[in-house]
């Protein structure tokens, strides 16, 4: 029967909608009610934790460690708040932003710590989970004694509470530390307070010099700097973002400033107020230096702007605010294009969401293939084919821009290697599908890839996914073969056992499992564990090429490396065993299976055993994941086992 014209082009056209979905999230949102262009704003560059950012990264990534949502709806309903709008608020409007349920806690101990209710049926906001900064605020001394003890356990020694209590502390911490960025926290006006400082500088600095040359000074006008310059030293000592660039960014492009530190370049240098606060010592030659600089640098010109910024956006000051971000762009982009230019594009990458939208359309591609096995409709399964080409494309388009912002290979951390293990998986699903079309290979690429890109959500909730790497790691050579490579083995080996777990899922359904598609499976899975058994013993003699340059040892029985070594191990006895004829169609399939475990321990649970060069730390959260996947697999295997077993049993299925 010829087909018609919906069951041609039907499948294509569903792709293409799909995709239109996925990019029409490049389209910035509508101006805001209030009139204030948060998008510009967002698109600022600062400096934090080490590398060039928009503001929209660091509010998004903040966001995140402190609620575990990039966005902020309180319940009992009001305006939704963007990441940036929430940080802009944050900055300059304190007082409004600590009344704010932002803090999520889950724990009923940790709840009792600060006596907060387990659920206030009186108040509708309350959802018995998030809590604002001054509900939290009295018991701060009781989170710190807390947090000491609990950093005194090992990572694996700690206990949910103890995990709970360090990602509060830490999540008050970064809220702190953001509410120092453009003003002090207890600031009304800070245009207002910048004027006087001004005013203060030029009178004050001469007092101090004559003050310490012994000479008469004026008291009131050296106390009147000092009042604001011990202001500042603690909006310094937060730690916060750095906003203003380098007077001279032609000899130090790199050296932004924190907002304190800027503004106390001008009358007394950071190093000097510290060590006259006996906070700090220096030698005498660099006091004798340092107070002869007092007064002698006048104030950043981005100072004026931000705090207009910062002003306007606490009165709401549309045009105001608009007018002062353009212009601190424009200054910005004069002098420093790249560091513009970039942020703009990590901002759109940011909105754009690919890796969500790739997650979105693989789970619809692996329904559709699920679709397909009971129906057994070809228009089924070329729409799956196309809706996993569609994530496809979305997935590389961000893996892609993702290496174009960081100037690196596709995998630097824990976070990236689980995307990276998803497009790999989609990849290789795709490659299966184009030999066999029964829509497996579709079922593994969505399935597979879905998961992985779940887990890289989660992983991105402990910060800055495109973090600054490690110095003895920064080579762009062995991160683009070893890592690359051996991650490939990771997917590679995830394929064959998700592929063996389909195949206990469609014996399960006893007549689904034809003998003709056993074969075929047992086909897939044999081609992709030799191919995964190349690539994971590859990167890891590439990771021992690369360990003897930087630590001097080819090898050194590290978690990470024998976790390595356990795959090819794995993957070659499983090989070993079919070549002997040790094992067969069940067999392979259930060694393939168990991959999963061997694969997931070393992807993961090397990492938090708390030693070796590769640890991570011990995440209480990542181990029981890791146990119920194991079980899982377990499970998968003694079903495969009792399923399958006797010769009886593919004479029933049949």
């Amino acid at each position: 029967m010829k087909p018609n014209f919906l069951q041609r082009w039907g499948a294509l056209f569903l792709a293409v909608i799909a995709l239109a979905w996925a990019v029409a999230k490049l389209v910035p949102p509508r101006m805001p009610a209030n009139g204030l262009d948060i998008e510009a704003f967002g698109r600022l560059p600062v400096v934090f934790n080490g590398r060039v950012l928009p503001f929209d990264s660091v509010a998004r990534n903040s966001l995140l460690q402190i609620r575990g949502k990039q966005t902020l709806r309180e319940a009992g309903g009001g305006r939704a708040l963007s990441a940036t709008d929430w940080l802009l608020e944050l900055m300059t409007q304190p007082k409004a932003a600590n009344e704010r349920r932002v803090f999520r806690i889950d724990h009923p101990d940790l709840k009792s710590l600060f006596g907060l209710p387990l659920l206030d049926a009186s108040d509708p906001a309350d959802d018995g989970k998030h809590y604002s900064f001054n509900k939290l605020a009295p018991n701060f001394e009781k989170l710190r004694e807390q947090s000491a003890a609990a950093r005194e356990k090992a990572d694996a020694g700690r206990d949910p509470y103890e995990q709970a209590v360090l990602k509060l502390g830490s999540a008050v911490t970064l809220y702190m530390r953001l509410q120092s960025t453009l003003q002090p926290p207890n600031a009304e006006s800070f245009g207002a307070r910048l004027a006087d400082y001004a005013d203060a500088i030029p009178s004050g600095s001469a007092a101090f010099r004559a003050r310490y040359a012994g000479r008469e000074f004026d008291t009131n006008a050296m106390t009147r700097m000092l009042d604001h310059a011990q202001t500042y030293l603690a909006m310094h000592g937060m730690d916060p973002p750095l906003v203003v660039p380098p007077h001279h960014p032609e000899r130090d492009r790199d050296n932004w400033m924190r907002m304190g530190e800027a503004l106390l370049e001008s009358s007394v240098p950071v190093a000097l107020l510290r060590h006259l606060l006996n906070e700090e010592p220096l030698p005498e030659s660099e006091v004798s230096r340092l107070i002869g600089e007092v007064g002698t640098v006048p104030l950043h010109s981005s100072i004026a702007l931000l705090a207009r910024i910062a002003d306007a956006r606490a009165k709401g000051d549309a045009a105001g605010f608009n007018a002062a971000v353009t212009e601190h762009r424009s200054m910005l982009n004069s002098i420093f294009p790249r560091e513009v230019a970039k942020a703009a594009r990590e901002q759109a990458f940011n909105r754009a969401e690919p890796f969500y939208s790739a997650m979105v359309l693989y789970l619809a591609a692996f329904v559709l293939a699920g679709i397909f096995w009971f129906t057994l409709s070809e228009p089924v399964r070329r729409a799956a084919w196309w809706l996993v080409m569609a994530a496809f494309v979305v997935h590389t388009a961000g893996l892609a821009t993702r290496m174009w912002l960081e100037g690196r290979p596709p995998v630097t951390n824990l976070y990236s290697s689980a995307v990276f293990i998803g497009w790999g998986a989609a990849a290789l699903g795709l490659l299966i599908e184009r030999f066999w079309r029964n829509a497996l290979g579709l079922a593994v690429a969505g399935l597979l890839a879905f998961a992985s890109l779940i887990v890289a959500h989660y992983l991105a909730q402990a910060g800055d996914t495109m973090e600054m790497m490690r110095a003895v790691l920064d080579t762009n050579f062995w991160l683009a073969t070893h890592v690359v490579i051996v991650t490939l083995g990771y997917a590679s080996t995830y394929v064959a056992g998700f592929l063996s777990l389909l195949w206990v899922a469609l014996g399960l359904g006893r007549r689904a499992l034809t003998p003709e598609l056993g074969k075929s499976l047992v086909r897939m899975v044999y081609g992709i564990l030799c191919f995964a058994t190349l690539f994971s013993f590859t990167g890891t003699v590439l990771g021992g090429i690369w360990a003897d340059q930087s630590w001097g040892r080819f090898w050194g029985w590290d978690p990470k490396e024998n976790g390595a070594l356990i795959i090819v191990l794995w993957n070659a006895l499983i090989l070993h065993a079919r070549w002997g004829g040790m094992v067969r169609e069940r067999g392979i399939h259930l060694l393939s299976i168990a991959g999963n475990i061997v694969t997931s321990w070393s992807w993961f649970g090397t990492n938090m055993l708390g030693i070796g060069l590769h640890s991570y730390g011990f995440t209480d959260a990542a181990f029981k994941g890791l146990m119920a996947f194991a079980a899982f697999n377990v499970a998968a295997i003694l079903a495969g086992a009792w399923v399958h077993r006797g010769p009886g049993a593919r004479a029933a299925m049949a």
